[in-house]
């Protein structure tokens, strides 16, 4: 089943909360009802056959009529074991159980993505138990412990801590339940089977291209600098780190020409992470450094945000405190709504967009081979037909205890100009007024 497909799903009702798209898996649920009313109709036929018996005792002629008639049974056949494959995947749901854990439903992300994970499974005909831990590190420890002791056959985890699962971790490999490590990697566990995600160091690398080609940065021209101020994630989200480096390592050649400048002097990740990726810690953080670095007329060009609940906090600072009226160049990550409705004001210039249904989806096919005893690799892009781009990666993701075979999606940069035809005429979102809002 293609995205457009649940997208429609979707709008019907099948979720609360935000966005839409799908994969080849979940057909057998729709094709199970019209195989058993073939059954149906073919039952009467086969009562007829038995009728029928004692005529075909006086007539050999007609018996050799049944024995023509063969063939077309057996033509049949093929037809009835392609109904029969297309059933499989809703009868191997049967009776089993997936284990959600979501971080928060503090940040509108990860409500889309509880949202659309739960109604993957559910769809293809699974049982799902879906948790949100209130960013607090022991409720998901024991919001999993519960998940192992409800008998769960599946646990897709999106970790606070990527560091403080080891133990309940542990717990489920020795109850052989399979773990898929969603959207953040989680660390220091040989319990995880799969990682999925979108191509972290990708969204940075985004956002620092941007920068360079809106500026039209050139490393063999230095008549013209920049100033530029960066805003990072959370150290406990591994994913944080291959954002921040990902842009930086873009535009760090342009800081070693002169060309951006960095008037804070703050340029590792350690000093520019946000914790909990909250919008008032930013907002301070810029605060400080507007009023430190840039009260006398320094020009603030760039603010290079890591996702957009930073972007917010920074916007908002930068609205207060900046004393300059140029446009800054605020970056983010996520296509949340306010953020969006910030890019369509001119406030905020862009956003790395994360379709999180289509993560969902691969989520649910690598989900399903794994329940079906598979061991998936990078046939299962080919075998589940998806319409979005994702790789199979063996190498880039160590979790300290070997590399985690990873499905990487692509992500996709947002502006103004191109806000309609990448998440409204793609069914993501709808148009209320002047501003996109996540369907739902």
């Amino acid at each position: 089943m293609k995205a457009k497909k649940l997208l429609a799903l979707l709008l019907a009702g099948a979720m609360t909360f935000s966005m839409a798209a799908c994969g080849g898996s979940n057909a057998a649920a729709t094709d199970a009802a019209p195989a058993e009313e073939a059954a149906a109709e073919e039952a009467p036929a086969e009562e007829a056959v038995e009728e029928e018996a004692p005529a075909e005792e006086e007539a050999a002629p007609a018996e050799e009529a049944v024995e023509e008639e063969a063939p077309a049974e057996e033509e049949a056949a093929p037809a009835e074991e392609e109904a029969a494959a297309e059933e499989a995947p809703a009868a191997d749901a049967a009776g089993k159980k997936v284990g959600i854990a979501m971080p928060t439903q503090s940040l509108e992300r990860w409500n889309r993505d509880g949202s659309f994970l739960e109604a993957q499974f559910q769809a293809a005909g699974y049982e799902t138990e879906l948790t949100y831990s209130d960013n607090d590190i022991k409720k998901q420890v024991s919001d999993i412990e519960n998940l192992i002791a409800d008998n769960v056959n599946l646990l897709v985890i999106a970790a606070i801590d990527g560091e403080s699962l080891t133990q309940v971790l542990a717990d489920a490999k020795d109850n052989n339940i399979p773990v898929i490590s969603y959207d953040r990697l989680i660390m220091n566990t040989d319990a995880i089977s799969y990682y999925v995600s979108f191509d972290n160091y990708t969204v940075g690398k985004l956002q620092g291209e941007f920068v360079v080609d809106t500026l039209g940065l050139k490393l063999d021209d230095t008549s013209k600098t920049y100033n530029i101020e960066f805003t990072a994630g959370d150290p406990a989200d591994n994913n944080a780190g291959f954002f921040f480096n990902g842009a930086f390592d873009v535009l760090s050649p342009y800081i070693d020409a002169g060309i951006l400048n960095v008037p804070s002097g703050q340029t590792t990740f350690e000093q520019v992470a946000t914790p909990g990726w909250d919008t008032p810690t930013a907002m301070e953080r810029m605060q400080n450094i507007l009023g430190s670095y840039y009260g006398n007329g320094e020009v603030l060009d760039v603010a290079l945000c890591s996702n957009d609940s930073t972007a917010l906090g920074v916007t908002q600072a930068i609205e207060s405190d900046y004393a300059g009226d140029n446009a800054v160049i605020i970056t983010g990550q996520d296509g949340d709504e306010a953020n969006l409705a910030n890019i369509v004001d001119g406030k905020q210039t862009m956003t790395v967009y994360k379709a999180v249904a289509n993560e969902a989806v691969a989520t649910l096919d690598l989900g399903v081979a794994i329940l079906n005893g598979e061991t998936p690799d990078a046939g299962l892009i080919d075998k589940a037909g998806w319409d979005f781009d994702c790789a199979y990666d063996t190498e880039s993701y160590d979790n300290g205890t070997g590399v985690i075979p990873s499905y990487l999606l692509v992500p996709t940069v947002v502006t103004k100009d191109n806000i309609q035809s990448e998440l409204v005429d793609t069914g993501y979102y709808t148009m209320e007024g002047d501003y996109p809002k996540a369907v739902g």
